[in-house]
């Protein structure tokens, strides 16, 4: 029997521990928060005498720990990491540990942009196709909270997140996909090199016998296609491939052995918008990759409706069109948010800083966007980036309710008024889920 260190307390370890605990092994719970209600975490573990090390680790807390188990909001430049690996402890992430346990076949699905859409199709395929497939990962689904009910012959698909990809170490997918990787979470990885190497590292463990499905409109991933350590699979959106998926005039394709066959028009399916229209591709492609058949992939993918949260038509009002991008929490999601809008957009922007430039971003704005509206950390530093490239019309909000209200005066019949912020929510909102349902909340009551 082995003694883990669980490494933050919330949802991902408290889940880790029940696996653990179910597994008959030892374990103690890390958290920084010395004030942490102890009680209500053992309650929802279901053991009313877990062991905890709050607040900072002292001399002696690592003595006996066998396996580090961390959660992906901890970086590996924090304190209590850097103490676990100056110990020559291994640091595994949630996803790592759940693997171990997981009976079936792991479809793995990364990139800055799209993997909870990529997620969500890619999952509704395969338990149309296989009934024992399991969702989880980043989209809110701890794995470890259902590694155990995973059964031979079945499929787990898994969004993963840089930061889950940090502390990797045996998972080998059959199929992987990387669908586009923009500056994001910087402030993390500390470079765009260290953030494309992390997320590349989805493959390190596959070979010749498995896929990766990559966005030949990439540059990073095209060039990645000829290194991978696996057979590729590319999409396109802009050029009509000779092998692989692509886009055009309207029509999803599949160009295979010489062959050219057609999945469906995007005009028969509910999603909006071409970076949409990449997310079926990829989807399509790794359940292709697995031997799903076209006509499951096809039926599937035509009544398959937009997560919350991500382009979500929230109601018209007015002739007002309104949506909830609140998942938009980098410039390139942002960007595709606009350029999906059927009309001039008032715009509500800003939040937490990662440390972002905001130039693309606002580049987009001419044209497109009626008003911008910000609020948040960052709301002086889009400010001035518009200002630097000609764009005065923007306008700033204390809180959510007052850009709603604001968009709602400035906006008239055939606009719409768009909610992607570009940034993260925290400092104003617990996540972005929160701000999403906020946002609706207000839409709705006007």
């Amino acid at each position: 029997m082995n003694t883990y260190l669980i490494v933050g307390a919330g949802r991902s370890g408290i889940d880790s521990a029940k696996l653990l605990l179910r597994l008959g092994e030892d374990f103690v719970l890390f958290d920084g928060n010395e004030k942490l209600d102890t009680a209500a975490v053992c309650e929802r573990i279901g053991k009313p005498d877990c062991r905890f090390l709050l607040g900072a680790l002292k001399e002696g807390d690592l003595d006996g720990i066998d396996v580090c188990v961390t959660s992906p909001g901890v970086p590996l430049f924090s304190d209590v990491l850097q103490a676990v690996a100056a110990k020559g402890i291994p640091i595994w992430s949630e996803i790592e540990l759940a693997y171990r346990h997981d009976k079936g076949t792991v479809i793995a699905i990364t990139g800055t942009n799209g993997k909870t859409t990529t997620t969500a199709l890619t999952y509704a395929i395969f338990k149309a196709w296989n009934k024992n497939t399991l969702l989880v990962g980043n989209i809110e689904i701890p794995y470890t909270g259902l590694a155990l009910e995973s059964v031979d012959g079945g499929y787990t698909v898994a969004e993963i997140s840089s930061f889950q990809l940090e502390t990797m170490r045996t998972v080998k997918p059959k199929v992987s996909a990387i669908l586009n990787i923009t500056p994001d979470h910087l402030d993390r990885h500390g470079s765009m090199d260290g953030y494309i190497a992390v997320k590349e590292s989805i493959t390190q463990n596959q070979d010749e016998g498995d896929y990766c499905v990559l966005n030949y409109e990439d540059d990073v991933l095209r060039d990645f296609g000829s290194k991978a350590p696996c057979k590729v699979v590319f999409f396109s959106s802009r050029h009509t491939l000779d092998d692989g998926w692509f886009y055009r005039d309207g029509e999803i394709c599949l160009a295979e052995g010489g062959a050219v066959t057609r999945l469906l028009g995007t005009d028969e399916v509910n999603l909006v918008g071409t970076h949409n229209f990449e997310n079926i591709m990829a989807a399509a492609a790794m359940a292709h990759c697995a031997g799903v058949p076209l006509d499951i992939i096809r039926d599937v993918t035509r009544r398959f409706v937009a997560v919350e949260h991500r382009i979500e038509f929230v109601r018209e009002k007015d002739g007002v069109k309104y949506y909830n991008d609140s998942k938009g929490t980098n410039t390139d999601a942002a960007i595709k948010a606009i350029d999906a809008m059927p009309g001039p957009t008032v715009l509500i922007g800003g939040g937490y800083d990662k440390h972002a430039d905001f130039t693309d971003w606002a580049a987009r704005f001419p044209g497109k966007v009626k008003q911008l509206i910000l609020l948040g950390q960052t709301a002086k530093q889009i400010a001035a980036t518009c200002d630097k490239l000609g764009f005065s019309d923007y306008r700033f909000a204390e809180t959510l309710e007052e850009a709603v209200n604001l968009a709602n005066a400035a906006a008239t019949s055939g606009d719409c008024v768009l909610l992607s912020p570009a940034c993260a929510s925290w400092g104003m909102f617990k996540n972005y889920q929160q701000r999403g349902t906020m946002f609706k909340d207000y839409v709705n009551a006007l």
